[in-house]
């Protein structure tokens, strides 16, 4: 963090809300949404570029927000980011955004690679900063931990077995830990997002294929946008503090399930 990080990190009025995968997507729409809600954002992602230009956005635009490069699966510098980030005021969120799929390959042939960086992102990523930041949101007397995981945690389709591994795992630890801090002064919230439709999710799922990106969403007239994501999630941080919200499953009206979706011919 910079000197003027450093001294916006320190304990204020304001709750924070810390973003993880802020630098596009869902992430950055979080982040965009949160800030409007009145929130400290501290968005953090590897692209420096990108969260530092959405910071300058949104102080242009008269919100706090900070920066801050971050790989969640790097448990050392989640520790340091953590220790730099300090107390947080009542009411501050862990937004566990940070995650994607790889590849659509059926179990008999998918790469044990793309498996463990899937798992390494979506469920120890979320496990290290959730470490890393839950003692502050417990010690603020108000703390959410928010964890985006998919409909891909609740349900299976075809080719999509390591994904969909990855975020049942995501799926468990949210509800793990719901259990396991009851009677402490944090929540812990899932949203399931189903068929999303955003810049880059389908393109890094394939690899910058923009034909096979594109055919995931062909005939669908309305797949749900990441400002949809973003409002949910605010929805769901903003209920007084008794409300839990243990899980909200979101899905475009065109979406049933996984496996059945109308497209439009």
């Amino acid at each position: 963090m910079s000197p003027s990080t450093e001294r916006s990190a320190d304990r204020s009025a304001a709750p924070t809300a810390v973003v993880t995968g802020a630098s596009s997507g869902i992430g950055a729409a979080t982040a965009r949404r949160l800030a409007a809600e009145g929130y400290r954002t501290v968005l953090t992602a590897r692209r420096a570029e990108r969260i530092e230009a959405l910071a300058a956005e949104l102080t242009a635009a008269g919100h706090q927000a900070l920066a801050h490069v971050l790989d969640v699966t790097d448990r050392p510098a989640v520790d340091a980011f953590a220790d730099r980030l300090g107390p947080l005021a009542p009411g501050s969120v862990l937004v566990n955004n940070a995650g994607g799929a790889l590849g659509l390959d059926p179990v008999a042939t998918g790469d044990p690679a793309d498996w463990r960086a899937m798992y390494e992102v979506n469920v120890l990523g979320v496990l290290n900063v959730t470490q890393a930041l839950l003692p502050a949101l417990v010690a603020s007397g108000d703390g959410t931990v928010l964890v985006l995981t998919s409909t891909a945690g609740h349900g299976t389709y075809e080719g999509g077995a390591g994904y969909v591994a990855a975020k049942h795992g995501a799926h468990v630890l949210a509800e793990t830990l719901r259990l396991e801090v009851c009677g402490q002064p944090v929540r812990v919230v899932e949203i399931a997002p189903g068929m999303v439709r955003t810049e880059e999710f389908s393109l890094t799922r394939f690899r910058g294929d923009a034909e096979r990106a594109d055919a995931v969403y062909a005939g669908v007239a309305e797949p749900l946008t990441a400002e949809d994501v973003a409002d949910t999630v605010a929805w769901a941080v903003t209920r007084p503090p008794h409300v839990n919200v243990d899980l909200l499953v979101v899905r475009p009206r065109a979406q049933a399930s996984n496996t059945k979706v109308h497209r439009e011919r």
